[in-house]
């Protein structure tokens, strides 16, 4: 390691004390001045407590960049198929709810950005993908009051004069068993249909990681265990969302698409059904009778 390290130093070192001052100051922003020093000023790969905070710097980085697209492929799919089929709007209202909470703790608290920043992206989805989930369901003004609810709600709980902190921790608590609550409605919704339906795979398994990934970072900077439990439930229920969708991928899409399939439509059906007709005019039909 030391070998290495004396290496790396003369390799990189001639970069690292020549950094940008832009650089240097996001980077001692992230990492504080003091681990800054020892991993990029000094390359001292031997530091364990800054070399774990860093990856867990670099893995909150990532995962509120991979946030901010990761419900696209689902909103897309939606605009596409003009379909709700096999999305459960409990599941995303559950969820919502369970962010806005998180988020505005996490504001109140003043934890790092960089441990909650993609709680903040994947609400504004998620409301977007409610919407969506309202309006292809035939229940535009439920959509209407579902956005005005969560703004009243957030308002509420981010003014201390409303909402102290003592019960802000009992709506955290509550905000976990909320995100647990929000997985099940859509594996009880997958397993009902037997299919995924218009669920998007790279979103659920961009889920998977990140909630995954979250469990580290959390151990790694945040000391409150209401958050991190509340993690760690949410990785073990995505886990199961992804054993469902491997599961029924090469199924239809769900009970009702495949029932869909096996009845024609338009031209086919009318085709088949004069067809059918036709073959009923038989010797047993009431015209061949009248004319015997």
């Amino acid at each position: 390691m030391e070998s290495l390290e004396r290496t790396l130093r003369t390799l990189l070192q001639p970069l690292t004390h020549n950094l940008p001052t832009p650089i240097q100051n996001t980077a001692t922003q992230l990492l504080g001045a003091s681990c800054y020093r020892s991993l990029v000023h000094n390359i001292n790969l031997s530091d364990t407590a800054c070399l774990k905070l860093a990856i867990s710097k670099l893995l909150g980085v990532a995962i509120i960049g991979a946030s901010s697209i990761v419900k696209i492929p689902q909103l897309l799919k939606l605009l596409n198929s003009q379909s709700a089929e096999g999305i459960s709007f409990l599941s995303y209202l559950l969820e919502t709810a369970s962010y806005l909470i998180t988020l505005i703790y996490n504001i109140r608290n003043g934890f790092p950005f960089s441990t909650y920043g993609e709680v903040a992206l994947i609400a504004i989805q998620n409301i977007a993908i409610s919407v969506l989930v309202l309006q292809y369901s035939g229940r535009i003004p439920a959509a209407a009051a579902f956005v005005a609810g969560l703004a009243a709600a957030g308002y509420v709980i981010y003014n201390p004069a409303l909402v102290s902190f003592s019960t802000l921790q009992y709506l955290q608590a509550s905000a976990g068993l909320l995100g647990v609550a929000s997985k099940l409605p859509q594996i009880l919704t997958i397993a009902r249909e037997g299919g995924t339906g218009q669920l998007s795979a790279f979103a659920l398994f961009n889920y998977l990681a990140g909630s995954l990934a979250r469990v580290f970072t959390t151990l790694q900077e945040v000391d409150d265990k209401l958050i991190l439990y509340g993690f760690v439930a949410g990785f073990v229920l995505n886990a199961v969302l992804a054993g469902q969708m491997v599961w029924y991928w090469d199924s239809p899409k769900s009970k009702n698409t495949a029932h869909a399939k096996l009845e024609p439509k338009g031209k086919e059906g009318v085709k088949l059904a004069t067809g059918m007709q036709g073959k009923g005019q038989g010797k047993n039909s009431p015209s061949t009778r009248r004319r015997g």
